[in-house]
Formats: C-alpha cells, structure tokens, sequence
C-alpha cells in the first residue's frame, strides 16, 4: 500500500501533474466529511481489455429518487483535470443501489494515472472518486470541491432523464 502511494506521488512529480494535495487526498490520510445523502461515491473500478480499447466497470452509488435527484454520468479525467471519457446515464437508478454501467473504448495506456469520478444532476461532482491506473490499480481518493468542476459543461452532456 505504501509503495502503490509512494510510486503514484513519484510518477505526479516526475510529469509535474497540476494535481496538488490539497485536491487529491488519500482517504486514510485525510479525515473529511462527504454528505453522503447528497453525493454520488465511485465504490469499485474494474477494467478489461487492451490498451486504448478498455472497458471501464464502474460500481456508483448514488441518493437517486427520481429525475429530480439522480447519477447522471461518470467520467475518467487525468490527473490534471483534462477529460478523457465520460459514461451518459439517461434515467435514475432509485432501486438500483448500488449499481454498475460499463463504459469504452477508453484510450490510455497501462501506466496512465486517471481519477474516476461521479456527477449528479442537480449536486454536481461527487468528492468520493477512485485515482490510478489500469497497472497498478484503483484506491479511493477525496477531490478537492473545485478539482475541474468546469467540465461540467463540456460535452458530452447527458439526454434529458427517461424515468
């Protein structure tokens, strides 16, 4: 664990990532409050396939009640905030929790370090997010309230919520 936490912080140095500390803290370093009636949390990561072509699992959950309230996407982001995938979810998952969509072709490599994250229609970006990569794997971050939150408007945007 240790080693995966020193490799990861070597690599952000080495390629002089924009990510600071301040908005990417490892969960057992940090104490932080997460309203978890509100936020959608990334809980698990699994991929398959080869490089450039992977399929993302991702396992979010979410306080979904309906269209008013509900996980409307997920997306993979670099380290420096750049987007790099995102899943669209078009309808609210209220007795589906938690629940897993699958998302790809996503084109990184191996070695790439990614952060995984989760939106909400009318809360924005969950601060519960998994960062690492597809070699070495996935761990549970908190992000910092303002970690990118301009891609909120990048397309692609999700379709109008179907139920």
């Amino acid at each position: 664990m240790l080693y995966k936490l020193c490799l990861f912080s070597y690599c952000l140095l080495v390629f002089n990532c924009s990510l600071s500390d301040e908005q990417l803290n490892k969960d057992e370093n940090q104490e932080h409050t997460v309203n978890q009636d509100s936020s959608v949390v990334v809980e698990k990561v699994a991929v398959s396939g080869n490089e450039n072509a992977y399929l993302f699992n991702v396992t979010l959950k979410s306080p979904d009640t309906g269209c008013d309230q509900y996980a409307d996407w997920w997306e993979i982001i670099d380290v420096s905030g750049n987007l790099i995938y995102r899943r669209n979810l078009s309808h609210s998952h209220v007795n589906e929790q938690p629940f897993i969509r699958s998302g790809s072709p996503v084109q990184i490599l191996a070695s790439d370090s990614v952060i995984i994250r989760g939106h909400m229609n009318n809360f924005g970006y969950g601060l519960s997010a998994m960062s690492g990569s597809v070699a070495s794997g996935f761990e549970t971050v908190i992000l910092d309230d303002q970690f990118a939150i301009s891609l909120d408007t990048v397309s692609p945007l999700p379709p109008k919520c179907a139920f």
